[in-house]
């Protein structure tokens, strides 16, 4: 594909209990890498913008690490419309090595849509330094700020899609779990409701509704990579979207989004958890960025 092309999506918000109040149709432009077999890989212009990011001590769920709020001044770049697939991940494990091997299936669940999983950092950056030669454009992991900024398409609720969140519009665990009269995980967020436990991941785009930027599956499906390195929390971070590479713990890698395997806590636009950059789990995938087309 030789010119980005306009790439039409449908968005909605939900009220404080969860239900649809407002649905839209927008447009984005798309890019597509051509990855052989016809297997495609699909990126949408994310617009440059300012962010607030974290959260604020109000908002449920909130922990130190989310903290302070701060400003970041991110650049456009191009960000994956879905996390990267099993077909996706078998073509470009089947190009020339640079760093480390790749095996062709590494998923639990497997499906041709359905999103790679356990993958380490290390393995998602071997990914795209392999994009980055077979296609000639600088393929890599987004940076926290990157994720964020694209996760929250301009909104400061907790989710993009509002205050609460539904397993009818996202792959998350919608149960709640006690032990000894204790409530351990919630199910739902806020004023929202319990619901589904599918266990695995689904097909990527399965729930139809993308966010303002024409992202799907930002919230639950499988955790994802970015580039940065572990630190407690925001002070001195980086205020124009870069990876944050210096002190903390570069040993430990951020996962953002939650999963499958997440209550919606763990699904909220600020919401950051870490692993050991050599870990592989089976709700953990990535996708990817380029910075320029």
């Amino acid at each position: 594909m030789a010119n980005p092309s306009v790439f039409n999506f449908e968005t909605c918000t939900v009220d404080e209990y969860g239900q649809i109040q407002q649905q839209q149709s927008c447009t984005a432009q798309r890019w597509v890498e051509d990855l052989g077999a016809a297997v495609r890989l699909e990126l949408v212009e994310i617009p440059g913008g300012t962010l607030s990011m974290g959260a604020p001590q109000t908002e449920e769920g909130w922990h130190s690490s989310h903290s302070p709020q701060h400003q970041v001044i991110v650049a456009p770049f191009w960000l994956g419309i879905y996390p990267v697939t099993q077909a996706q991940w078998r073509q470009v494990a089947a190009l020339p090595q640079i760093e480390r091997s790749l095996i062709a299936q590494p998923a639990c669940f497997t499906g041709e849509a359905h999103p790679v999983e356990q993958v380490s950092w290390y393995e998602a950056v071997e990914f795209c330094a392999r994009l980055t030669q077979h296609t000639g454009r600088l393929h890599r992991l987004p940076t926290e700020a990157e994720w964020e900024h694209a996760c929250r398409a301009g909104t400061p609720t907790p989710f993009h899609f509002g205050a609460t969140i539904s397993t009818e519009l996202a792959n998350y665990s919608g149960i709640s779990w006690e032990y000894q009269g204790k409530l351990c995980t919630k199910g739902f967020y806020g004023k929202g409701s319990e619901g589904a436990d599918r266990r695995q991941t689904t097909s990527v785009g399965a729930f139809g509704f993308a966010n303002a930027f024409g992202l799907y599956d930002m919230h639950g499906q499988v955790r994802e990579w970015c580039q940065d390195c572990w630190h407690d929390s925001y002070a001195a971070a980086p205020t124009d979207g870069t990876a944050w590479l210096t002190g903390g713990n570069c040993h430990q890698r951020i996962l953002r989004g939650g999963s499958w395997n997440s209550s919606p806590r763990a699904c909220r636009s600020a919401f950051r958890s870490k692993l050991d950059s050599n870990s592989s789990l089976y709700d953990i995938g990535f996708r990817v960025v380029c910075s320029r087309i």
